[in-house]
């Protein structure tokens, strides 16, 4: 009975299409949406149709994993037309066909249709279609989805997260976890922060004692045993990323953040200050250079994405001992280097051409601009909130640009005035209304910037996240807020809107078990003070959340 119910109401749907003033459920904002009266009946019955064979596997593999973990529906692939009344269509056409579309979903009773020029934009139609599916109203085994018409592209090429680990290390299982959230929301970069101060994360066979002795220690706990990623497991999580299309760039932090590899090969340290002791690589030692770009090639094989982020900031905390070290004060007065930052900037050319002879781009944050590098080979990207002159400085001298400040693009700064797990700069803080309402559009009226401004970047520095909940509570949710800041024009930022179908994202996190921040109530109860909560879900409604405080 139920069978035939559904196949008249998707017979009656199909004759009406008008356009109704109800928004998309979709995060981020879809670049057009128009909800039309028909339902697809979705159930174990609906079958998949590849429409172009190997060329949209991926996609598809994706898409029916996604739909059976979070709708619990097993949906089979058709070979050929006809083989079930209501199909989904993956289809790859010509860019031509699409114009600026970076894809298209057509639904109607029947059958829903997914478009795009490549795997990539037919990945999103899926990961659009799965947020649709999880909105829908549910009877038994049986989804019924109102039919949306979606035409979508994405603002910026760049919509990226960095995630530090070398203050406290957080494992290939929590990795993984983020970049399906990020798959999840559209972003498609992962800046992965893997040495610095307090470990060396990344496995380099040829200097073992770079994780062995480097990867002992976290900034909570300086004798913590070793921790760090081998090379198979570097690969596994970029062949999982690759999945998600979201690509993996490596940081090797240098001259400076350099203490852990001092730990290891103290023979290439160019020492530090009293506060930053072992800050620095040796910038006057030409083994030195031999060493790092060793290390860079062996970077360079694993991560795919011909592009390596080498730091390059914050060198003047440690490199006090620059001014009496016999071999920089001889690279000094051989090359005419009048001061020490002459010297840093002589370092990072001289590592910027070892990253281009492997075929790479540099990457590096603001302080890079002054080095004088080839802008075609390098990207800049801006931190320093408070130094807005950098970002000027790079746009006028053609560099690339990532934006990524401090304020509000910092997930390690607190969502809330009373949190206390996080960081303030100078008593401002993060709400997801800022990182919502970002990037500003004065960034923009720079002549260059439109072309020169890759995209946008959230980077969660660890210092004081040691947890994977801690971790969670600064991401969940302003990924969301970071996604549509990314993805949607500024013509269609909405955060009123936005709120609304934020509110229906909060009870997939609880479904997911994640520790997350409820903007909505964040002031109900008194424990989410401490930083982190466990939100589950009511058992009636999916808009009511309650608190359960799980410490610490």
């Amino acid at each position: 009975m139920n069978r035939i119910k559904y196949a008249l109401l998707a017979i009656i749907g199909l004759q009406i299409w008008p356009a109704q003033a109800e928004d998309c459920p979709i995060i981020p904002r879809p670049r057009q949406a128009e909800k039309g009266a028909a339902t697809f009946v979705l159930d174990r019955e609906t079958l998949i149709q590849p429409e172009n064979g190997a060329d949209t596997q991926g996609a598809i593999y994706y898409f029916q994993q996604a739909v059976m973990d979070r709708a619990g529906l097993e949906l089979a692939t058709s070979p050929a037309e006809g083989m079930g009344e209501r199909i989904i269509r993956f289809r790859l056409v010509a860019p031509e066909a699409l114009g600026d579309d970076s894809y298209r979903i057509a639904m109607d009773g029947r059958g829903i249709l997914l478009e795009a020029p490549d795997e990539q934009g037919l990945f999103y139609a899926g990961v659009s279609l799965l947020q649709l599916i999880e909105r829908a109203e549910r009877d038994g085994d049986t989804l019924l989805l109102p039919c949306w018409a979606i035409r979508d592209a994405p603002r910026f090429g760049w919509r990226g997260v960095m995630l530090d680990e070398s203050r406290h290390f957080f494992g290939k299982r929590q990795v993984k976890a983020l970049l399906d959230w990020m798959a999840y929301y559209k972003l498609n970069v992962f800046h992965w922060h893997l040495t610095d101060v307090d470990g060396w994360r990344i496995e380099i066979k040829r200097y073992p004692r770079l994780t062995l002795v480097g990867g002992i220690g976290n900034h909570t706990n300086p004798l913590a045993p070793a921790q760090y990623y081998t090379q198979d497991e570097i690969r596994e999580i970029i062949r999982y990323a690759t999945e998600r299309h979201i690509q993996v760039i490596p940081e090797i932090d240098m001259p400076g953040h350099a203490t852990a590899a001092n730990r290891a090969y103290p023979r290439y340290s160019g020492g530090g200050s009293e506060r930053f002791p072992d800050f620095t690589f040796n910038p006057g030692l030409e083994e030195t250079y031999r060493y790092l770009t060793d290390i860079l090639r062996e970077v360079n094989v694993l991560f795919p994405s011909r592009k390596i982020h080498i730091g390059g900031d914050e060198v003047h905390f440690g490199n006090a001992h620059w001014r009496v070290d016999t071999a920089v004060q001889a690279l000094a007065a051989a090359h005419g280097l009048e001061n020490l930052r002459a010297v840093e900037h002589y370092f990072i050319r001289r590592m910027a051409d070892s990253v281009a002879r492997l075929g790479n781009d540099l990457l590096g944050w603001d302080e890079i601009v002054d080095a004088g590098l080839p802008p075609q080979q390098t990207v800049v990207f801006w931190w320093r909130h408070d130094k807005p002159e950098q970002y000027q400085k790079a746009i006028a001298a053609g560099y690339r640009v990532v934006i990524c400040p401090r304020i509000p693009y910092y997930f390690d700064f607190v969502q809330d005035s009373t949190h206390r797990i996080g960081r303030k700069w100078q008593g401002r803080y993060v709400p997801i209304e800022q990182v919502y309402g970002y990037p500003a559009e004065a960034l923009f009226q720079q002549p260059g910037a439109e072309r020169q401004v890759l995209g946008v970047q959230a980077n969660l520095w660890t210092e004081q996240l040691s947890s994977p909940q801690q971790l969670e509570y600064m991401v969940f949710p302003r990924i969301a807020a970071l996604a549509e800041s990314a993805w949607t024009s500024e013509g269609r930022k909405d955060y009123a809107d936005f709120s609304l179908r934020l509110r229906r994202h909060l009870p997939r996190y609880a479904k997911a078990g994640l520790y997350y921040f409820n903007p909505f109530q964040p002031q109900q109860y008194p424990e989410y003070q401490n930083g982190i909560q466990r939100i589950k879900m009511m058992p009636d409604t999916e808009a009511q959340t309650r608190l359960e405080t799980s410490g610490q």
